[in-house]
């Protein structure tokens, strides 16, 4: 079980083997071709950082970036790239079969404006250059439910810190639960950084994904929080 150890990541109270970064799910011969075959077009390496420069050259042009953290199959991914023409969108995934269904859907239907990167996305964090998001989203992270697992929870206030970092005034932090409990620990980190201004409750237009839908039928309740930088 391989786990990526960034300076970042011990600043977000990781402890040893509580976020691991393995690479998830198993893949069919099938899956395996097609994701060799596309991932030229439609992904980036993420192992060096994904510099301004990187992704100019990757989509072809300067333009407003949405980093879309845990894009799972990447319908709500693609509905934001259709929805915002005049933005780019690089979408962070670890499990290989949503990976493969999303660049399997980019390559027939579009749009253009999307990039997937497999990688951890506390290590992307954490080489990103200031001001270079001008949204980050991360919609239903694992709620680790479970009292002595809480701590693994990516969204804590060092998360906040590190994501406000990327993004310019006007920038916004989009975080999505179905875990009363999560909402809550979300509420509370985001008040932690004074360069936010407070956070809405509001659900932006998107597909209900997979993920949101199994919450929606197991009787809870869906939290939407954005918050704006003003500093």
């Amino acid at each position: 079980m391989t786990v990526v150890a960034t300076h970042r990541q011990e600043s977000f109270g990781v402890r040893a083997g509580a976020r691991t970064t393995q690479r998830r799910g198993r893949m069919s011969p099938g899956k395996a071709t097609a994701l060799a075959e596309l991932a030229p077009r439609w992904m980036l390496d993420g192992a060096d950082g994904l510099t301004t420069a990187l992704l100019d050259d990757a989509f072809g042009r300067r333009a407003p970036r949405l980093l879309d953290i845990g894009a799972g199959t990447g319908e709500a991914t693609r509905h934001y790239a259709q929805a915002h023409p005049d933005q780019d969108v690089v979408a962070v995934e670890l499990h290989r079969p949503g990976i493969v269904r999303l660049v399997r859907d980019l390559d027939r239907d579009g749009p253009a404006s999307v990039r997937v990167v497999e990688a951890d996305a506390l290590a992307v964090i954490d080489q990103a250059e200031p001001g270079s998001y001008r949204h980050i989203r991360v919609l239903f992270p694992d709620p680790w439910p479970k009292r002595r697992h809480v701590g693994r929870r990516m969204v804590d206030p060092a998360f906040v810190r590190a994501a406000t970092d990327l993004l310019p005034r006007g920038g916004t932090l989009h975080l999505a639960t179905d875990w009363a409990d999560y909402a809550d620990q979300m509420r509370a980190c985001l008040r932690t950084d004074r360069r936010l201004g407070p956070a809405l409750e509001e659900r932006p237009p998107r597909p209900v994904t997979a993920y949101e839908q199994r919450g929606i039928d197991a009787g809870r309740t869906i939290v939407d929080l954005v918050a704006e930088r003003i500093s």
